[in-house]
């Protein structure tokens, strides 16, 4: 019997698509069901929350920004998981004053005003402000090293590191107040 001119490459083909399908399909005819794995868990793990109350803050940030989250919602989160953070920074404040020997006292930062020096975390709050861009649209942003609004797509102005002058135009290299070069961004 003589196979049809053409036959071959359409019969090849045919065996490459069921091998194909095969493969994908195999996993689900067995009843194993691959799933993703993202930060060393399974997507669909039931623990799949944050791993501190720090971490839920700012992904409650980040949920209401893309519009994930209603702003009532964002408000009854962010008042409890504060609250959870808080003790969470407290007790790993006192674990490391006990691991460093100064158990019962105070540690107080050189440079901290005197309600920053009387709680570590209101110092830790005070630095992570002063490292926070603005927006002139959006107001305070949560991406701390952004050269532009996460919102607006608006430029994130910066100020000059020698003399303090407000840098406003995206990629200036020199400051219009000093004339010092600006950090490469």
């Amino acid at each position: 019997m003589a196979i049809p001119e053409g036959a071959l490459p359409l019969v090849v083909g045919t065996l490459l698509a069921l091998g194909a399908l095969t493969v994908v399909l195999a996993p689900l005819l067995a009843g194993t069901v691959i799933t993703p794995v993202r930060g060393g868990k399974s997507a669909l793990d039931d623990d799949d929350r944050p791993s501190t109350a720090v971490d839920a803050l700012r992904e409650i940030e980040f949920d209401r920004e893309t519009g994930k989250l209603s702003d009532s919602d964002y408000a009854d989160l962010k008042a409890r998981y504060t609250k959870a953070a808080l003790e969470e920074l407290r007790a790993a404040d006192r674990v490391s004053a006990e691991r460093d020997g100064t158990a019962g006292g105070t540690l107080v930062m050189p440079a901290e005003s005197g309600a920053e020096a009387a709680d570590p975390v209101e110092a830790a709050i005070a630095k992570a402000r002063s490292r926070q861009q603005n927006c002139g649209n959006c107001g305070p942003r949560p991406e701390p090293d952004a050269l532009y609004c996460s919102s607006c797509g608006g430029y994130l102005p910066g100020a000059c590191g020698s003399c303090g002058t407000p840098i406003e135009v995206a990629g200036s290299r020199f400051c219009s107040g000093c004339g010092s070069q600006l950090a490469a961004a």
